[in-house]
């Protein structure tokens, strides 16, 4: 089973290439971020006319998550991240799908920082871990998959120099997303490519894509039952490349059936 997350930076500004994407690699399930749609207007009969029951969470002009699964409806579990009555923000959305709890997420930018958006943040990954460490808890078998915005690693970028002062990069947001780990996740990515160097975003400045200026910030965390079913994970880096597409590329971990 395929499990992959898009950061599709607008999803009625990008749904071709979506649907191109979802036709030639079938996911069993696809989340995505910054879908940038209000809840009436996300184009779930697109993704039902080729076979993909949706749900969302959509905010008006940015934010915005949604799952979508491959013949069967993912059953809502959770909207919205728990811990904070006043955050407005569409950014998480949980379902059960397959056997597994799929949780979907859009994690703060931080810039600039410092500053309130980088507090936010902060506030935010301690949130999600509050909610990870519920689910490790239960003991479903669960991934946490999305755009985190963390880099963590100096060997998840191309340059740690051109990107020292980013909120992406900081000892902060690195330990947030270290303490994930420590609890008992798995960085899928990570840990079938040691040695680093697999990129999920590409500016669309300077010509970062042309000049493979990339890093990543795009993961697939796995609770101890699913890390023990992963078979591979990697990323569509070639989507990226396509006339108008996102500045991400999609990302995805393939597991093995109970």
């Amino acid at each position: 089973m395929r499990i992959a997350s898009y950061n599709i930076n607008g999803v009625k500004a990008r749904l071709p290439r979506l649907l191109e994407w979802l036709q030639e690699t079938r996911p069993a399930v696809a989340c995505l971020q910054e879908i940038k749609s209000q809840d009436e207007s996300f184009p779930g009969h697109e993704f039902e006319a080729i076979g993909y029951h949706a749900i969302w969470h959509g905010q008006k002009g940015f934010n915005g998550v949604a799952m979508l699964a491959d013949g069967v409806a993912p059953v809502e579990v959770q909207r919205g991240l728990p811990g904070d009555p006043t955050d407005d923000h569409s950014r998480y959305i949980e379902a059960d799908v397959f056997g597994v709890r799929v949780a979907c997420i859009y994690l703060p930018n931080g810039n600039p920082q410092p500053g309130p958006k980088f507090d936010y943040k902060l506030a935010w990954m301690e949130r999600l871990r509050a909610r990870m460490r519920e689910l490790l808890a239960s003991e479903v078998p669960a991934v946490v998959l999305g755009d985190y915005n963390v880099i963590p690693q100096d060997k998840d970028v191309w340059s740690p120099v051109a990107m020292a002062a980013d909120a992406l990069m900081q000892p902060q947001s690195r330990d947030a997303y270290a303490r994930l780990l420590h609890d008992g996740w798995t960085d899928a990515i990570d840990i079938l490519n040691p040695r680093g160097g697999v990129w999920t975003f590409w500016d669309y400045q300077a010509g970062a894509w042309q000049r493979d200026h990339g890093f990543r910030i795009d993961h697939a965390l796995l609770s101890p039952a699913l890390a023990d079913r992963l078979v591979a994970a990697g990323v569509d880096k070639e989507h990226r490349g396509r006339e108008k597409a996102s500045d991400h590329a999609p990302m995805w971990v393939e597991l093995r059936d109970r």
